[in-house]
């Protein structure tokens, strides 16, 4: 690899950390890499590094830089087949003792918090169910704490569902306020957030392990299953898969599904 290859890459990073705190270093550098030089290519800008005034200046300039590196792709009800075996067989288990903490860890703009809170206020509506949603995007979570969604967020879900939960809006829908009651949105960098012990009966993390490097991945795991009381689940995306479960106290119960021992 070039020097520009290797030594524009690592100033860019730690350049980047020092303005808006993500450290693009603990993500598998390959694929960040190619979305970067392609972000600046289009600008005429071949060394990483020398972007990196503008982005200071500019604020705009970094929040279009931050929409292409961080993965803010979701959707209502995404992967239904998770929320089928939510609603269906884990729920009422997760929540026997009347109550049901629950994390949603890269939380992004709060689809999958709010689908979670629908699905509760549906299979356990008599359960007191609280929800942090954690994001190391403040734009994001500025939106998750908003509670809207638009029509493209809810493509796919029945409108029965919707309707039950959400109220319709011009272009979207907006989160009943027994859903927000259940939810609240926080800042949070999953690279260096150190969970208290046993603290929710769920965590959630779905599609946002895969663009990180594995050792990084595992050590993140193993943060997560910590999060969790006994008896507790972890949910992670499809693509994704937990390395070694038997180590952190996991053990797989459904597919991309592990419950703590």
């Amino acid at each position: 690899m070039s020097a520009i290859g290797t030594d524009d890459y690592v100033t860019f990073c730690e350049g980047l950390r020092q303005i808006c705190g993500i450290d693009l270093s603990q993500y598998k550098r390959p694929q960040m890499e190619r979305r970067l030089r392609s972000f600046f290519a289009r600008k005429g800008i071949s060394n990483l590094s020398t972007s990196l005034p503008g982005l200071r200046a500019d604020k705009s300039e970094l929040d279009a830089l931050l929409d292409r590196v961080t993965i803010n792709v979701s959707q209502l009800w995404r992967h239904p087949e998770q929320w089928t075996r939510l609603e269906r067989e884990l729920l009422g288990q997760l929540s026997a003792n009347g109550s049901l903490s629950a994390w949603s860890a890269g939380c992004s703009y709060g689809a999958e918090a709010f689908t979670l809170a629908a699905v509760c206020h549906k299979a356990i509506p008599k359960a007191r169910v609280r929800i942090l949603g954690t994001d190391i995007d403040p734009r994001m979570v500025a939106r998750a704490n908003a509670g809207a969604f638009s029509d493209d967020d809810a493509r796919g879900v029945p409108r029965a569902d919707m309707e039950r939960s959400f109220t319709a809006i011009a272009g979207g829908w907006q989160a009943r306020p027994e859903l927000r009651a259940m939810t609240r949105f926080e800042v949070g960098d999953l690279l260096r957030m150190r969970p208290p012990a046993a603290a929710h009966d769920l965590v959630m993390c779905r599609n946002t392990v895969i663009y990180f490097a594995e050792p990084i991945r595992d050590e993140l795991h193993a943060r997560l299953a910590h999060a969790l009381k006994p008896g507790g689940c972890l949910v992670i995306g499809a693509t994704e898969r937990v390395a070694k479960p038997a180590e952190m106290g996991l053990e797989p119960i459904y597919p991309f599904i592990y419950r703590k021992t």
